[in-house]
Order: structure tokens, then C-alpha cells, then sequence
């Protein structure tokens, strides 16, 4: 399901990662769920959910990486 707000994201989004990071997670994902709603567009066997999970972590890694704390940080 799409996330109305951050406070809805799951843990390991919200307790690891700065505000702006948590935003683009939602913003990504639910654009993800849109777009890949057809299983044909997906790769695999992989549900709509796990695909949308992949695209929003795949967004904040673009701006954020992981640091050695577990918490993820500007680039």
C-alpha cells in the first residue's frame, strides 16, 4: 500500500535515515507501487510491494549512503 506520511514508513526507514532521505523513500515508493502495479513490468517473481521497496531504496542511495553507524548520511 502507498505511505500517506512518513510516520506510516516501516522502522528501518524511519529509525536510519534524516527526514529529507524519508521523504524521497515515500515519494519513490509510491510512484514504484503505481508503476509497477502490471506483474509483467516486474522483474522476476518479485511483488509489487518488494519491487517498490527496492526502487525507494534504490532513490535514497542516490543522495544518502550508509555509514558505518547503521544510519544513513549525506553523500
Amino acid at each position: 500500500m502507498p505511505y500517506r506520511s512518513i510516520s506510516e514508513l516501516p522502522d528501518s526507514v524511519r529509525d536510519h535515515t534524516p527526514k529529507h532521505a524519508q521523504e524521497i523513500y515515500k515519494e519513490a515508493y509510491n510512484s514504484a507501487w503505481e508503476q509497477y502495479k502490471d506483474a509483467s513490468e516486474r522483474r522476476g517473481d518479485a511483488t509489487r510491494e518488494e519491487t517498490a521497496h527496492r526502487v525507494a531504496w534504490s532513490a535514497v542511495k542516490e543522495k544518502y549512503e550508509k555509514g558505518d553507524d547503521g544510519d544513513w548520511h549525506p553523500k
